[in-house]
């Protein structure tokens, strides 16, 4: 059997993009693509399960095992999640095991860590100049900007800067912010249809200024790590850019490369 391309990958899909690969891409990553394009037109919605490596290997007409590799690299990259005995489902930000993924603080001493977050505030207004450039958007396009601190057990230790594509996060207020009890980035999944798929970090080394210090309560000058964020959905495209301070006392930012 001929596994160069998926042959019923038109007609079971409904994708219009197959033709645009070529043909050395190996099987497994156009098996992989098509289905990244269905996670990302919904056809199967976070925590959902999606087929069987079967139906899958039927419906693209390719064999169990191809399909096995995409779905392998798919777990990889945290976009579905493998239950022993139950199938896989889409990968979601309201599992614990995934709430956490993007925040890398950690104590210096192992043992539980209670999270409570409090926003300070959440405005739509024009996009800077320089946050328009990040997400992509034109100049003086709508934005949201998120300002909230990160209470580690009780104390404050991150003060974030969220913002956000206008156009996507339609209706999200301080007051809907503060109604909701969950992950962040599961609220943007679950109500604005717009899930993190990756992100890109940089670090740097910073001294507190007044009105940052009087939020986190420390003194002016205080030594504080600055990470900035870019979050991206499908396609790499950018959806969220953040900039958080943190208080690095009893804590490190922890990384693990591969």
């Amino acid at each position: 059997m001929n596994e160069s391309r998926p042959n019923a990958a038109d007609e079971a899909s409904g994708d219009a993009g197959m033709a645009d690969i070529p043909r050395f891409v190996p099987l497994y990553v156009q098996i992989k693509r098509l289905l990244t394009q269905g996670l990302q037109a919904g056809e199967w919605k976070p925590g959902e399960a999606i087929p069987s490596e079967v139906e899958l290997a039927r419906r693209y007409g390719v064999s169990q095992g191809t399909v096995r590799k995409a779905i392998d690299e798919l777990a990889a990259e945290n976009l579905v999640v493998r239950r022993q005995g139950r199938g896989t489902f889409v990968a979601t930000h309201h599992e614990a095991r995934t709430q956490f993924r993007f925040l890398r603080l950690l104590p210096d001493e192992e043992g539980g860590e209670a999270l409570g977050s409090r926003i300070v505030e959440c405005r739509r207004l024009r996009a800077p100049v320089d946050v328009a450039r990040i997400l992509g958007l034109r100049a003086g396009e709508a934005v949201v900007c998120i300002r909230r601190i990160l209470d580690l057990q009780g104390e404050p230790t991150v003060l974030d800067e969220i913002w956000l594509p206008g156009s996507r996060f339609r209706g999200l207020t301080a007051e809907r912010l503060a109604a909701y009890s969950g992950p962040l980035y599961g609220l943007f999944e679950r109500e604005f249809g717009t899930r993190m798929i990756r992100a890109a970090e940089r670090l740097k080394a910073v001294a507190a200024d007044q009105a940052t210090a009087e939020l986190l309560g420390i003194e002016p000058g205080s030594p504080l790590l600055q990470v900035e964020r870019v979050s991206s959905t499908y396609d790499d495209v950018a959806v969220e850019f953040r900039r958080g301070l943190y208080i690095t006392r009893r804590h490190h930012y922890f990384n693990e490369l591969s």
